[in-house]
C-alpha cells in the first residue's frame, strides 16, 4: 500500500546547468574584439605612414651632403691616379700626366662614376 501521504513525486525535468554565455553574448565579444584589433590596425597604419615620411625626408635631406661626399673622394682618386701617373712615368720624355692618350679632341674620358 502507498505510504501515507503519498509517493513522492518523480522528477522528470532535465537538471541542466547553465552552460555559459548566450549567442549573442558571444557575438558582441567577437565584435568588440575585431573592432579593437582594426582601431590598432590603424593606428598602425598612420604610424608606419609617419615613419615612412620621416624616412623620405630624412633621404631628401642628405643627398646634397652624399653627393658632395662623393665628389670629394672622386676627386681625391683623380689626384691619386695622377700622382701615380707622374710617378710610373717620370721616366718617359714628353709624358704629360693626365692627358689623354688618344689624340682626338672628341673623345672623353667619363668624368662620373654611377653606383648602383
Amino acid at each position: 500500500m502507498p505510504p501515507p501521504g503519498g509517493f513522492e513525486a518523480i522528477k522528470y525535468k532535465r537538471n541542466l546547468p547553465l552552460r555559459g554565455p548566450s549567442g549573442l553574448v558571444i557575438l558582441g565579444g567577437v565584435m568588440a574584439v575585431c573592432a579593437y584589433g582594426f582601431y590598432r590596425v590603424g593606428k598602425g597604419n598612420l604610424e608606419k605612414r609617419e615613419l615612412q615620411r620621416e624616412k623620405v625626408w630624412s633621404r631628401i635631406h642628405l643627398v646634397p651632403l652624399l653627393l658632395a661626399e662623393g665628389d670629394r673622394d672622386a676627386y681625391r682618386r683623380q689626384q691619386a691616379a695622377l700622382e701615380r701617373e707622374r710617378e710610373i712615368m717620370k721616366d718617359v720624355p714628353g709624358w704629360e700626366p693626365g692627358k689623354s692618350v688618344y689624340n682626338n679632341p672628341n673623345h672623353r674620358s667619363a668624368e662620373t662614376i654611377v653606383v648602383i
